[in-house]
C-alpha cells in the first residue's frame, strides 16, 4: 500500500505573548523546582552576572510544538529579557535526536528557573503535535487522507486544551472538539450528537436527529448510530428518514460489547474479535448503506483508537472515512532537557553533554 509523506503546516506565523494567558504566579517561581529558585539565589549572590548559554533538546524523532509558547514564556517572565539572545527552530518543524531546538543566552539569574517550565512546555507540547502525526500519518497508508478529528477535552484537565488544541492542529488533526483547542489559531469547535442526545428522546435516533437537524439547519448532519448497540439497523433507519440530507454516520461503540449485528449472524463469529468498533462491523456497515443506494453516506469511527488501531484498519481497507480520537493523543512520551552549556562564552557543560550548535535555528526578535 502506497504510504504518504505527510506535509505539515507550512509557514507557521508565530504565536506571541498575546496569545497565552500566563499564570502571574510565574513570576515569583511558584511552578519552578525549588532547586532552581535557591540556585538563582546564589548565583546572584556569588556570580552575579554570569552569562550562560542553555540550549534544549530531547531524545525521538519528532514534530515540535511549544516553541513559541516557551519564548512568550521568556518575554514575559524574565528579567530583562530584552537583553536576552534567543535562537529557536519554529513549531511544525520535524527534529531529531539530540537536535538542539532552542538555546538561550543570557544572565542566568535573569531566565535560570524557567529551565524546568520551559521543559514541560516543550515535552507536553511536541508530545501531543507527534503522537497526531504520527495518527495522521497512519490514516493515510491505504493512499488516501482520511481526516483526524482531536477529540481529548474528556482525557485530561480542561485548562490543557487551548494549548493541545494547537499542538494538535501542528501534528495535523482536521479539526478540534472544543472552542477552546482552537483558541490559539482562530477556529471554532465542531462536533455533532453525543449519546446523550439520543437519550433525551428515548433511544430514538430518527427523532433525535431530527431535532437536531431543525436547531442546527447549516451543520452537515452525522448521526450517531451506536445508542442502541445495532449500528447497522439503526444506521439504515436515519438514512432512509433523511436520504441525501444525512452526510455521515459515527459509530462509537464501547470495546466491552458486541454489536446485535452480529448476535443475529453469528456464523460469522470466530476468526476476529467482534468487541467494539471493528473492522467486518464496518464492511458490513458500508455494504448495507451502498445496497440501499446510500454512497454518499460517510462512516466516521471513534472510541479507543491510537496509531497502530488506525494503521491495522487502513492496511485492511476498512471503509472508514474520518476518524475521531482522544486519550492516546496526549500521552507524554518525550521529555526535553535544557543543559547550561556556555558560560560567558565558553565551553562548560556537564560530563556527558556539550554544545550542539544547529544551523536550523533561527533567531527570534
Amino acid at each position: 500500500m502506497k504510504e504518504i509523506e505527510l506535509k505539515l503546516k507550512g509557514e507557521i506565523k508565530r504565536l506571541t505573548n498575546k496569545t497565552f494567558k500566563f499564570d502571574e504566579r510565574i513570576r515569583d517561581g511558584w511552578f519552578s523546582a525549588v532547586y532552581f529558585l535557591k540556585t538563582k539565589d546564589i548565583v546572584s549572590k556569588y556570580h552575579k552576572d554570569i552569562v550562560v548559554t542553555m540550549q534544549f533538546f530531547q531524545r525521538n524523532h519528532a514534530v515540535l510544538c511549544g516553541t513559541d509558547e516557551a519564548i512568550a514564556l521568556l518575554k514575559t517572565f524574565a528579567n530583562n529579557p530584552e537583553e536576552l539572545e534567543i535562537y529557536s527552530l519554529k513549531d511544525g518543524d520535524k527534529i531529531a535526536p539530540f537536535e538542539t531546538v532552542l538555546t538561550i543566552t543570557g544572565k542566568y539569574e535573569s531566565f535560570g528557573n524557567l529551565e524546568g517550565v520551559i521543559d514541560g512546555i516543550l515535552s507536553r507540547r511536541t508530545s501531543v503535535a507527534t503522537n497526531v502525526y504520527n495518527v495522521v500519518k497512519a490514516a493515510s497508508v491505504s493512499g488516501t487522507q482520511k481526516p483526524v478529528i482531536f477529540m481529548g477535552d474528556r482525557d485530561d484537565h480542561y485548562t490543557t486544551q487551548a494549548g493541545d488544541g494547537y499542538a494538535a492542529y501542528i501534528g495535523g488533526a482536521t479539526a478540534q472538539a472544543t472552542h477552546a483547542m482552537n483558541e490559539w489559531w482562530g477556529k471554532k469547535g465542531m462536533g455533532t450528537m453525543p449519546h446523550a442526545l439520543i437519550q433525551m428522546f428515548n433511544g430514538d435516533l430518527v427523532e433525535a436527529t431530527k431535532a437536531y437537524q431543525e436547531t442546527f439547519p447549516e451543520d452537515e448532519l452525522v448521526a450517531l448510530v451506536d445508542y442502541n448497540n445495532d449500528a447497522i439497523t439503526d444506521s439504515l433507519k436515519v438514512a432512509r428518514a433523511f436520504g441525501n440530507e444525512l452526510k455521515g454516520v459515527r459509530i462509537d461503540t464501547s470495546r466491552t460489547m458486541i454489536d446485535q449485528y452480529f448476535l443475529r449472524n453469528q456464523h460469522l463469529l470466530g476468526t476476529f474479535d467482534p468487541r467494539g468498533v471493528n473492522g467486518e462491523l464496518i464492511f458490513a456497515l458500508r455494504k448495507a448503506l451502498d445496497d440501499e443506494g446510500f454512497q454518499h453516506v460517510k462512516i466516521v469511527v471513534s472510541g479507543g483508537f491510537n496509531e497502530s488501531r488506525i494503521l491495522e484498519f487502513e492496511k485492511q481497507g476498512v471503509p472508514v472515512d474520518m476518524y475521531g480520537v482522544g486519550s492516546s493523543l496526549l500521552k507524554i512520551n518525550i521529555g526535553f532537557t535544557g543543559d547550561n552549556v556556555l558560560i560567558n562564552g565558553k565551553h562548560a557543560a556537564k560530563a556527558g553533554r556539550r554544545y550542539r550548535p544547529n544551523p536550523r535555528l533561527e533567531l527570534v526578535e
